[in-house]
């Protein structure tokens, strides 16, 4: 490291202060004698050397805020004359650091003050650190210089060699502030000095770089926005050219969104707040991905049909008229139907349509299996109504934003499938039919069964908010129909705000018409086929219905008739068949196979399922609506040991249960029932529902487990032409189930004649068609003796009948 000389000069100098600048060792500035101090010290100076030989000496001492710094520069006057605006100046030379002492009198007007000369001395040569040093000063110096375009200055400052003097050149540097520079002149010490001088060059270069980048990134921005606005503009007069080519004027697809609100039809509060985004996006520039958000939004508000409604057609002998001709039965809904526009029409009478902000909507749930024309029924409703049909499938939605819509936040955001179906049908009074509203899940991404909650809650719906929209929706005039399989996978809150209306299925009667009125005519067009070259007679109809169909609905119905009248059409075409045909039911099996299902009481007495001991014909419903269950019941062998109850089938809780129900009520009764009981003890007893693949569940088997197990001890056989239903308790009591409807079709299109059901069940009978219940005997009981009674056959005197054993 250089060490400062010891070496102190005496010197008796007038000052000249100089406000807000620094002038270093080295440094030559031209300064204003308009100044009186400037003036003071340098005729001062130029007074006191007269008497001394060389060139009059000024100490040039900065300050700042009025206070004088402990160091100055001792200057010398090298020339004095006018400056290149016409002023008198005299030119300044530094030629060192003078520490400042106490005051003293001198010549002229100027302070003058007593301060020692700091004679600063480096060794030669230069350690390796200052080397290096000196070497980045001046790569950091030149490389400032260059981006100044002061090529000229760079090899002057590559020439200095000396440490001090090149440190003292950064008093050159513009953009050091004067407390930068002071603090350069109070460091003594060259190397030091080199250093503050060199950290202040780096710190500069950092900052003008990052300046440099961050203009030149804004340019870029500018140039860029700059150049979208000219080709905008470009595009504009080049569309108003060829608009004005094609004689078009421009219209209703202007981007004025604040005329078209303005316009528009709007309720108040829409229109306040479609206002408001206008005024948003007038606000933001065409580059702001918000703007492209509100203007989606206010596409979606203006699309909306706010104050649109479509008239109801009150003729109601009218709309009766149309549900009868599209669809045959179903009188349930079709007496709803009739009863709500009856009310509108008497409530539009007497002025009451709105109350309290509300509608006179409706919201039905319509349940049944599939196939019975819930979905076609919602088309029916609506043009019965004269209003706008839209459907909205729910069938495996799980996202909660799918019915409320997503928040403006998200990209992509989208109202939900309610607004939608509005916006589709035009009108804010359609008939929406919520497809599959059972089938609804829900995960991480919310419930949408809960969503629902409001939509179709009378009392709330006419304030709906969608998320996307965030404005008020009266849905109080809408008619909703949902539509459903099963009842049990409705949530019972949403359930409670609908009014349930079952659809248990059709009667071989009603499918016949339906076969005949409405799929026959249209299979026909589908296959090519005219009404007056392919007659089906209603015995094949029936024949189809009957045997090669077994279901709630009419759908696989069709497809039979589909596949008839293909067939027929293939025949022709081959040559083998000869048009006009009409199609009987001894032709069935010669063009689509043999039936499918034979009933129980066509089939042979020995090839009967009930044709030996143990098994009894019960009633369930499933999905797809009634249906024929049969139990199977046997003892095991005694010498196996396997005591105990097996059941299998794949039976639910409650089921099992009723199995050991009936079990334990024949032994604890079997001796008045005149059964050998005994027999229980010792040997296993095995219950067996065939189609075991299929669950099932529910405590409605228990009487038909109690008279297959009674069969099987007794030996007497269970009537063919028998089913029943019920659930049994430990005192034999016969208990109240559900599905009455549904199960007594089942059994009259299995070909059952004689069915067994609780007696707190038969007001239920009142729902049943009365074609049906002219066709079965209906039994009413409160007790499984009077099953067993009603159920089993006599015993055969003379012989015992074989009691099934399982191995």
């Amino acid at each position: 490291m250089a060490a400062e000389s010891a070496a102190f000069t005496p010197l008796t100098l007038p000052v000249l202060p100089l406000d807000d600048e620094v002038v270093l060792p080295g440094m030559v500035v031209p300064l204003d004698l308009s100044d009186a101090e400037v003036r003071a010290a340098v005729e001062a100076a130029q007074a006191a050397a007269r008497s001394e030989p060389g060139k009059p000496r000024v100490l040039l001492v900065p300050r700042i805020d009025g206070t004088h710094a402990a160091t100055g520069v001792l200057g010398t006057v090298e020339q004095v004359g006018r400056l290149a605006d016409g002023d008198p100046g005299a030119l300044i030379r530094g030629r060192g650091r003078v520490r400042i002492g106490a005051g003293t009198t001198g010549p002229g007007a100027a302070l003058w003050v007593e301060g020692t000369r700091v004679e600063e001395t480096v060794p030669d040569p230069l350690p390796g650190q200052v080397a290096e040093l000196v070497k980045e000063y001046k790569a950091l110096a030149t490389a400032w210089l260059r981006k100044r375009g002061a090529w000229q200055v760079v090899d002057r400052v590559q020439a200095i060699d000396d440490v001090s003097a090149l440190a003292d050149n950064s008093g050159y540097s513009p953009f050091l502030s004067t407390e930068q520079k002071v603090e350069l002149l109070e460091t003594t010490d060259p190397v030091a000095r080199l250093k503050l001088a060199t950290q202040q060059l780096r710190d500069h270069l950092a900052e003008q770089d990052v300046a440099e980048t961050i203009a030149k990134d804004v340019q870029e921005g500018v140039d860029k926005q700059q150049r979208e606005f000219l080709l905008r503009r470009q595009l504009e007069a080049v569309r108003k050219e060829l608009r004005e080519i094609n004689g078009e004027q421009e219209g209703e697809e202007s981007d004025d969104y604040r005329a078209r609100v303005e316009a528009a039809d709007l309720p108040e509060k829409v229109r306040e707040a479609a206002l408001k985004e206008v005024d948003k996006l007038e606000r933001s520039s065409d580059q702001s991905p918000e703007g492209s958000w509100i203007r989606t939004w206010l596409d979606t508000v203006l699309e909306m049909p706010w104050n649109e409604r479509t008239e109801d057609a009150y003729d109601i002998r009218g709309a009766q008229s149309v549900l009868d001709a599209e669809h045959a039965g179903l009188e349930d809904v079709k007496e709803r139907i009739t009863e709500y526009l009856a009310v509108r029409k008497r409530r539009g009478d007497r002025g009451l349509g709105v109350v309290g902000g509300r509608r006179g909507g409706a919201v039905l749930a319509l349940v049944g299996p599939p196939g019975v024309g819930k979905t076609s029924l919602g088309e029916s409703v609506a043009h019965a109504m004269g209003r706008k049909f839209v459907r909205v499938a729910l069938g495996g939605v799980r996202d909660e934003a799918e019915i409320r819509g997503h928040r403006r936040t998200y990209v992509g955001a989208l109202p939900g499938r309610i607004v939608r179906a509005i916006k589709e049908a035009g009108s804010m009074n359609p008939v929406v039919l919520l497809d599959e509203i059972d089938k609804v899940g829900s995960d991480f991404r919310g419930d949408p069964a809960a969503a629902l909650l409001e939509v179709l809650d009378p009392a709330q719906n006419h304030t709906f908010r969608d998320h996307y929209l965030e404005v008020e929706l009266d849905l109080s005039d809408v008619v909703f129909l949902a539509t459903a399989n099963v009842l049990e996978a409705i949530p019972e809150a949403l359930l409670d705000r609908m009014e349930l209306v079952r659809l248990d299925g059709y009667t071989e009667d009603e499918k016949v018409v339906i076969a005949r009125d409405h799929l026959l005519p249209r299979q026909l067009e589908r296959a090519g086929l005219d009404a007056d070259e392919v007659t089906v007679d209603e015995g094949a109809l029936r024949k189809l219905a009957g045997e090669y169909t077994r279901e709630a609905g009419v759908r696989t119905l069709e497809r039979s008739i589909a596949r008839l009248l293909r067939k027929v059409a293939a025949q022709h075409e081959l040559g083998e068949r000869e048009l006009p045909f009409t199609v009987t039911d001894a032709d069935l099996r010669g063009l689509i196979g043999r039936p499918h299902h034979v009933p129980e009481s066509a089939q042979d007495p020995a090839e009967r399922r009930t044709a030996v001991p143990g098994v009894a014909t019960g009633l369930a419903v499933t999905g797809a609506g009634g249906d024929v269950l049969y139990v199977e019941a046997s003892l095991a062998d005694p010498e196996t040991g396997a005591a105990g109850l097996t059941l299998t089938g794949q039976l639910g809780d409650v089921m099992k249960e009723s199995a050991q129900i009936a079990l334990s009520f024949l032994r604890s009764h079997g001796a008045e029932l005149e059964l050998p009981v005994g027999d229980l003890k010792d040997r296993g007893v095995h219950i067996h529902f065939p189609a075991g693949a299929v669950p099932k569940d529910g405590p409605s088997a228990g009487v038909t487990m109690t008279t297959a197990l009674a069969s099987l001890l007794s030996g007497r056989l269970v009537r063919t032409d028998v089913a029943m239903t019920g659930e049994v308790s430990l005192t034999g009591r016969v208990l109240p189930i559900g599905g009455v409807k549904q199960k007594l079709l089942a059994a009259h299109r299995a070909g059952i004649t004689t069915v067994i059901i609780p007696k707190r069940n038969e007001p239920d009978l009142d729902d049943v068609p009365a074609q049906v219940l002219d066709k079965l005997d209906v039994h009413a009981v409160t007790d499984v003796r009077q099953v067993l009674e009603l159920a089993l056959a006599p015993a055969t005197h003379g012989a015992q009948p074989e009691v099934p054993v399982a191995a």
